[in-house]
């Protein structure tokens, strides 16, 4: 094959094609991607809103892909971004280097097999059959699922893709599951009577011959830790929005055991065993109920009276029945097949729970464990139920061992630095730090070393920004406020709020620390002011976004899942308004694990888990103000200690270079000019 031309010629001939104006610091980021697959190097890449970071890495990993016939991972955290990549990006990448590279440019999209139908279920009847757990739900509900589970059942007919996301309008959670398979319970290929039209299998196939695959963090890390080798086989992996990997590996890597889910677990088996195999796991899950009924939502430290015997008894039940299911035997009816999968795959997940809870307790000390075990109480359609979740209390070793060995791995995103420096997300991820020794780090981070003493080898950059902050806007922080409590916005907080919104005309995008602050603010303000504001909650969150991007005089309030992924540019948001710094809540026991943990090898836990977790959730919010280069406006926070604290100043390096004050007349004058104009 002739040579190709080189990344630099390459990102200049997309971008003219495409009609944009060639950036520096995207020139620089696509470069730094290429060496990094050049020399099998780690790279993490923070660039600026604006940059075009996707054209960046897609360039070079597309060249790569076509130069080698290796296919290249790209794997987000968002649906919207999957979206954004695969039905407009990476089409009109590949029309614009068709002529370059010889030929045209493949890729595909691949999802868990979870969002995709399962026709053997259909065919099967299997989908028709009520929930398993159907004694959650009421009469209204089952009659919504099961009219959900027909206009899917008919949907099938007709469908390309099978896909969740290609439904309009979509159904239930509960309805999908009915309709879908899990990886454990599915048949496999080999034994699935329509495994020939299976829509997961099908665009897996699609996916093992294309250049780029577009997948998200949870598809990633769940071929990486159960090595099920669920995408294609690769040796670059590029991470997008990776400031979110190591929530998105913890959610996988999290499993929990409730009353409810063994019963559920239980029933699923009814046909396949004796009455009292599944008569022995019921007791054991009523058991399990009542003693989590008499405990109180909490971190389990050490194992509470009877849980031990209570999770002995949900283990060896469960195997019992696991048992007594025996092997499939030979011939076996496709749907006695798949109703056998899906009972054991609930077993094993029983079990396996079980025995990780029991495991974990057997190492006398907290900070020491590898999972940490506690007890929610989440309410659920009026109902309190009551769960306890095992996760892991670092994802470092897992990524460090399962990914950054087997792949060349890219993590790119807005916000990668923390105080100013790249090393905190980076011994989360399992990466050695730059700036410490590897002693300091271990006693700064909790990190583990790795054992064989052999660490990757990465590079970091900061690209920059398009963007001048510092003459497009103003970081305000209201330093005269006492500092917010826990008993919500206060009247001098709500006043504050008032005069910003008025001087902005509306135009605001107010980020709140709880839905309850973020609904007060919005009764107390709809009172005082006269243009109109909307909250989360009061419709879907993509339809309010676009309600607030329509109206410059509108305002819109709510809590995290707008601090990121909300893009309006232009006159329609010149305020981003924040109440208090994003810490994660006090009694967060996974986080509060995590602190203990650093603080047992001598470093500082509320630093190295709090105010990091703070810092990047802080940095992600105030980037929703400047979402073009012509953007102009305010971001006002109204948290005092951003300014006085100890940690204020961490926290500040962490954000972009706005120019700073601490005068509401100078923020207000500010706005009411912006308005004006």
């Amino acid at each position: 094959m002739p040579e190709l031309p080189d990344v630099p010629e390459l990102l200049r001939t997309a971008v003219h094609a495409l009609g944009g104006r060639e950036r520096r610091n995207q020139l620089t980021m696509a470069s730094a991607v290429a060496h990094s697959i050049d020399t099998g190097e780690h790279l993490a890449v923070q660039a600026g809103t604006g940059t075009g970071k996707s054209l960046a890495y897609l360039v070079p990993s597309i060249r790569y892909a076509v130069q080698t016939g290796r296919t290249v991972v790209v794997s987000t955290a968002t649906i919207a971004l999957q979206r954004q990549l695969v039905d407009r990006d990476l089409p009109r990448l590949a029309e614009a280097l068709e002529d370059a590279l010889g030929r045209r440019p493949r890729f595909a999209i691949l999802k868990g097999r979870g969002n995709y139908l399962c026709l053997n279920k259909i065919h099967t009847g299997l989908a028709e059959e009520a929930p398993a757990e159907a004694q959650l739900f009421d009469a209204f509900t089952l009659s919504r699922i099961g009219r959900e589970v027909r206009r899917v059942t008919e949907w099938s007919s007709s469908t390309e893709t099978g896909d969740r996301d290609d439904l309009s309008p979509g159904v239930s959670d509960q309805a999908w599951r009915q309709l879908s398979v899990t990886a454990r319970e599915c048949l496999g290929k080999a034994r699935c009577p329509v495994s020939d039209d299976c829509f997961a299998e099908i665009a897996r196939t699609e996916a093992s011959q294309v250049d780029v695959v577009v997948t998200n963090h949870a598809l990633l890390a769940i071929d990486a830790i159960t090595g099920l080798a669920i995408l294609p086989e690769h040796d670059v992996v590029v991470i997008d929005e990776a400031h979110e990997l190591v929530d998105r590996v913890t959610g996988v890597a999290t499993a929990e055991l409730s009353g409810s889910s063994i019963s559920a677990a239980a029933r699923r088996c009814v046909k396949l065993v004796e009455d009292e195999d599944v008569d022995r796991l019921e007791g054991a899950a009523e058991n399990w109920e009542s003693l989590l009924e008499e405990l109180p939502a909490a971190r389990w430290d050490s194992m509470p009276e009877g849980a031990a015997a209570a999770l002995a008894s949900i283990r060896d039940a469960a195997w019992a029945v696991h048992t007594a299911i025996g092997p499939a035997k030979p011939g076996t009816d496709p749907e006695a097949a798949a109703a056998r999968s899906q009972a054991l795959s609930e077993i094993d997940d029983v079990h396996d729970c079980a025995v990780r809870a029991l495991t974990t307790f057997e190492q006398p000390d907290p900070a020491q464990r590898q999972d940490v075990v506690w007890l929610a109480a989440d309410e659920f359609r009026g109902n309190v139920r009551r769960t306890v979740r095992i996760a892991p209390l670092s994802v470092g070793g897992l990524l460090r061992s399962r990914l950054f060995s087997e792949s060349t791995v890219v993590l790119t995103s807005a916000t990668l630095t923390v105080g100013g420096s790249f090393d905190g997300l980076a011994v989360n991820w399992g990466l050695p730090p730059q700036a410490l020794s590897r002693s300091e780090t271990t006693a700064a981070s909790g990190a583990e070393p790795p054992a064989d003493n052999s660490d990757p080898k990465w590079n970091a950059v900061d690209v920059g920004s398009p963007f001048d902050h510092a003459k497009s806007g103003i970081l305000y922080i209201a330093k005269h406020l006492t500092p917010p409590g826990r008993d919500g916005l206060s009247p001098s907080h709500l006043d504050e709020i008032a005069e910003l919104v008025t001087a902005a005309g509306g135009r605001t995008l107010g980020l709140f620390s709880s839905m309850r602050a973020a609904k007060a603010a919005t009764e107390a303000l709809r009172e005082r002011i006269d243009t109109p504001i909307l909250c989360q909650g009061d419709d879907s969150t993509g339809a309010l976004v676009d309600k607030f991007a329509a109206d410059e005089a509108t305002s819109l309030f709510g809590t995290l899942s707008l601090w990121q992924g909300v893009d309006v540019p232009g006159r329609s948001l010149s305020l981003v308004l924040i109440d208090r710094i994003p810490f994660p809540r006090p009694d967060d026991p996974l986080l509060v694990a995590r602190q203990r943990a650093v603080e047992s090898r001598g470093g500082n836990g509320f630093m190295a888990v709090a105010a990091n977790h703070a810092a990047l959730l802080l940095a992600q919010g105030v980037g929703r103000l400047l979402r073009s280069t012509d953007d102009r406006g305010v971001v006002a926070v109204l948290d005092s200690r951003l300014a006085t604290a100890r940690y204020g100043g961490y926290l500040r390096a962490s954000l972009p270079p706005f120019w700073e004050t601490a005068d509401p007349q100078v923020a207000r004058k500010s706005l009411s000019r912006l308005t004006g104009s």
